[in-house]
């Protein structure tokens, strides 16, 4: 899925709140961490806090906070935010049965696609990151005492 800029940082900004409630991140912290344009990126934290999914503190020591309940806020609800007319799905009357078959398949994709988007909880995202974390340390430990082991004989 091609989505601008902005909402892959907001999604990105969102999700690392979210996953630490009640410790204010700057746009500067966050930019430096992800490798993102701290300008654009202030832009989208404020789109953000008008949203009412994080507040913000100006001022030197200022910087974002995750408002919102993870377990509520979807990846829909943050697209919309950013990505103009995106789902504006006029029904077209399209003349030829061809046509009008790719009309209904593709508005076909989109219904399935948004109802995805609104099903994908910022808490879900969290859970299935800490998830393959644990996952990786797991393996990583498995492969240390391989290779141990192989050492040792």
């Amino acid at each position: 899925m091609k989505l601008q800029q902005a909402t892959r940082y907001a999604i990105l900004a969102t999700v690392h709140m979210a996953a630490n409630p009640g410790k204010q991140v700057s746009a500067y912290e966050l930019a430096a961490f992800y490798g993102l344009s701290q300008h654009h990126l202030a832009k989208v934290l404020r789109t953000l806090s008008m949203a009412k999914i994080v507040s913000s503190t100006r001022g030197p020591n200022g910087g974002c906070t995750f408002i919102a309940n993870p377990k509520h806020v979807t990846l829909y609800d943050i697209i919309v935010l950013f990505e103009n007319d995106w789902w504006d799905t006029e029904a077209e009357s399209e003349p030829s049965g061809v046509a009008r078959e790719v009309s209904r398949v593709l508005s076909e994709l989109d219904r399935i696609t948004m109802a995805t988007l609104r099903s994908v909880t910022i808490q879900t995202i969290i859970n299935n990151a800490r998830r393959a974390e644990l996952r990786d340390r797991d393996s990583s430990t498995i492969q240390e005492r391989a290779i141990e082991r192989a050492e040792a004989k």
